[in-house]
């Protein structure tokens, strides 16, 4: 099974006032811990979208098994990175059977989730995505048969709509959603991270 992974690393993060993927984290910056996290799980190819400050960003992070992708679009909203991450991948003309796609600002998301959600795939052959109560998201893996529907996103939602959409099956995978699903917007959410 070869699973390319789209880590989404492109927004401004206007509310944290700061550039967030370069945030310090374990020794490293959170950007590079979520990599780091990827690496070690059982997925193919890992690439990262990047849009604000994409050439700063990229000269911070130590090297490592990630190919990083512009978003010239990404003040168009989330789905625009996941156009651009899933354009390059389609043009790379590789046997790709599906795409895992993750966000940079969820550290808690760790290599054994990432791999329960590949174990899960692997049995269904359908998407797969995390459980938030009452509705679906990301991270989640989107097999070949949605490509299509995942370039004409638009707007600032991602993928949410094709995750909660009667038409697609989508196997849920539950987790803790307080903390694998925790997601650093503001410098609030930032300190939180360092106490836990």
């Amino acid at each position: 099974m070869n699973i390319s992974v789209l880590i989404l690393a492109a927004g401004s993060a206007s509310r944290m006032g700061e550039v967030k993927q370069l945030l310090p984290y374990k020794g490293i910056t959170l950007l590079e811990h979520v990599i780091n996290q990827v690496n070690s799980s059982k997925v193919g190819n890992a690439f990262c979208v990047l849009g604000a400050n994409s050439e700063y960003i990229q000269s911070k992070i130590k090297p490592n098994k990630v190919a990083f992708l512009k978003n010239q679009k990404w003040n168009e909203g989330l789905s625009s990175s996941i156009v651009t991450g899933v354009e390059h991948i389609k043009e790379l003309k590789q046997n790709i059977d599906a795409i895992l796609i993750l966000l940079a600002d969820q550290p808690f998301v760790d290599t054994n989730f990432i791999n329960e959600l590949i174990e899960t795939y692997e049995n269904a052959n359908s998407i797969v995505a995390s459980s938030y109560g009452n509705k679906n998201g990301v991270p989640a893996i989107f097999p070949k048969a949605t490509f299509e529907s995942l370039v004409k996103l638009k707007g600032d939602k991602g993928a949410k709509d094709i995750l909660n959409d009667s038409n697609f099956k989508v196997i849920s995978v539950v987790s803790n959603i307080e903390k694998t699903l925790f997601d650093i917007d503001s410098p609030s959410d930032y300190n939180t991270l360092l106490n836990t």
